[in-house]
């Protein structure tokens, strides 16, 4: 029991020494466990360094590093430049207004839907699903406020609005403008549309040769030629 006692007393005296007198002004040097990046090796800009040939720490950007916008082709023939902030096509708000455009402004092609189905499945997947019905593996850690794109009130929205919830968030969904460019978020938008049609689309809608009844009925004779076991 003696020892227990000394021990406890060892390890009060200890974390007094260490945490008890944070605060206090004194000149000597702090005792720093964890320097928590207080002091980094570091040059500041126009320091002298004898690492490079002029001697200054500050080195001019190799040509051609710059990042540059490149102009987003619309579908009505035109161009816009990301730094467009207030362009529909940037912000999926109708110009002077906080209505959110109706349709995407993007030609969609097949293109598009391919760009859409990559991003869908890296940024959207684990939260939405893999067919948009809120099922993503969140779901399996407690995270159950996800969105079922499905939903009338979510089919009911126009493309901006979508565009929209992409760009900035909404409820407990982040924004995704510093992840997802201008051209994926629109993609996105375009492949989420094909996976709403994909249950709320009618026979009709269909083309006549993807029909279940019409396959069917070219590969019946076939098999009948053939035979059973065959």
């Amino acid at each position: 029991m003696r020892y227990v006692l000394i021990g406890i007393a060892m390890m009060v005296f200890l974390v007094v020494s260490l945490a008890g007198f944070r605060g206090d002004i004194s000149r000597k040097a702090p005792i720093e466990l964890i320097a928590d990046m207080d002091r980094q090796p570091k040059l500041r800009p126009l320091e002298p360094n004898s690492f490079f040939a002029n001697g200054m720490s500050s080195q001019p950007l190799v040509k051609g590093t710059v990042r540059q916008s490149e102009a987003i082709p619309l579908a009505d023939g035109s161009d816009v430049y990301p730094f467009e902030t207030e362009h529909p096509a940037v912000s999926g708000l109708q110009t002077g207004t906080t209505n959110a455009v109706a349709n995407i402004p993007l030609e969609v092609n097949m293109e598009l839907m391919a760009r859409g189905r990559e991003k869908y499945t890296i940024s959207c997947v684990p939260c939405h699903g893999g067919q948009g019905d809120g099922n993503g593996v969140v779901k399996y850690f407690g995270i159950s406020a996800v969105k079922n794109l499905h939903d009338p009130d979510v089919v009911k929205q126009s493309d901006g609005d979508i565009y929209r919830t992409i760009t900035v968030g909404k409820g407990v969904m982040k924004g995704y403008a510093n992840t997802l460019s201008i051209e994926d978020r629109w993609a996105i938008v375009a492949y989420a549309r094909a996976l709403q049609l994909s249950r709320l689309g009618t026979e009709d809608e269909v083309p006549t040769r993807l029909h279940v009844k019409e396959a069917v009925e070219e590969v019946a004779p076939a098999i009948a030629e053939e035979g059973p076991g065959k």
